[in-house]
């Protein structure tokens, strides 16, 4: 067993050991900034593949995610970031670019990116990698020299809750990372400071309620799809548990999963002018997910039929406003710079769910 695992089993049931009065231990918001800190650094100081999804989702995405992102030029969120990262490089008009990445984790998709750049003619740029792991800035160091880009790519160690920039930046990345961050105002009013006046706020991330939970009225439907899988559809493969009832799992107890996910589209809003919007899926995604997704066999037809029909249904609710998309692809900037473009009627500003509002 390795130790990561074990430490974190320790912090959670001691976590009130941690304060000199551990019954003040919830209440006392340094400590527990720190508590959720430890748990955050444990959990992926030895996962590699944070990005890996099951058969299940690729089959999802190649089919009902794929030719949305294709009527606009990109297809998947590599494809996206490089093309966004690209023009910000036209539109600055300077020989040499600077990017960063906020929470760019062991640096893998910025390593992709930054071969794609150099694929594309871009030389002259570099891309700072910012991420709190230092074991995850560690290996995106290494696998930078192994693919020859030490000129390219930089680390920096730092708690983007705190973070201020040391440079003016023509884009900053952010690639499912944002729903990790306590202190949204602050890091976006630092992004906002940092770009350039063509600079781009590049975003690939969730919205969807804290905790990565669902709303009371999409929560129903996931229900009543839930009730029609068989057994052995309901083991978590995550948690090795069996969960005939589906659990609404707020993961925002521990570490900083999806601690304010519900806030970021509305920050984003009151803070930047949108270059391009693509929000989608809520009810879909328990069901694709490396929860249970694994569960589901691509090859079987009625697994197939029955995450199309799952789809129909969240595409037609989203659709009507009665549920809220939970992820999205974004682009922002200081300032308007061109016509703001979004698919179909599904605005920034339409996709907003109000925590207020009962369903």
């Amino acid at each position: 067993m390795s130790m990561a695992p074990w430490l974190l089993r320790y912090l959670r049931r001691h976590r009130k050991l941690f304060h000199p009065v551990g019954c003040l231990f919830s209440r006392n918001a340094t400590l527990d900034y720190w508590y959720r800190s430890c748990a955050e650094k444990l959990r992926y100081k030895y996962i590699a593949g944070i990005h890996d999804l099951p058969p299940i989702f690729h089959y999802w995405s190649n089919k009902y995610l794929l030719p949305k992102c294709q009527e606009f030029g990109f297809s998947d969120p590599d494809s996206f970031f490089v093309k966004h990262l690209h023009e910000a490089a036209l539109n600055s008009g300077k020989d040499e670019v600077r990017f960063a990445s906020i929470g760019s984790g062991n640096c893998d998709t910025e390593i992709r990116i930054a071969l794609s750049l150099r694929q594309l003619g871009m030389n002259h740029f570099t891309l700072r990698c910012i991420d709190l792991n230092p074991a995850m800035l560690k290996r995106g160091e290494e696998l930078a020299k192994q693919n020859g880009l030490e000129k390219h790519i930089f680390t920096e160690k730092a708690d983007f809750n705190h973070w201020r920039p040391r440079h003016d930046y023509d884009a900053v990345i952010a690639n499912q990372s944002l729903h990790h961050v306590v202190n949204l105002e602050g890091l976006f009013d630092a992004i906002k400071e940092a770009l350039t006046p063509t600079g781009l706020f590049i975003i690939s991330d969730m919205i969807g309620r804290n905790g990565h939970q669902r709303w009371p009225e999409a929560l129903a439907i996931v229900e009543a799809f839930w009730s029609e899988l068989p057994r052995n559809y309901h083991y978590n493969r995550l948690t090795k548990k069996q969960e005939d009832i589906f659990i609404n799992r707020d993961c925002s107890t521990e570490g900083f999963e999806g601690i304010r996910s519900q806030d970021i589209l509305r920050l984003l809003i009151e803070r930047f002018s949108f270059e391009f919007f693509l929000a989608f899926s809520n009810v879909i995604s328990p069901f694709i997910d490396r929860c249970f997704g694994p569960n589901f066999n691509v090859d079987n037809e009625w697994d197939r039929a029955f995450i199309d029909r799952i789809q129909a249904r969240d595409e037609g609710e989203i659709s009507s406003g009665r549920i809220k998309p939970t992820q999205m692809l974004a682009v922002v900037s200081k300032s308007a710079q061109g016509k703001e473009i979004y698919f179909r009627n599904m605005s920034p500003a339409f996709c907003v769910r109000d925590p207020d509002l009962m369903p």
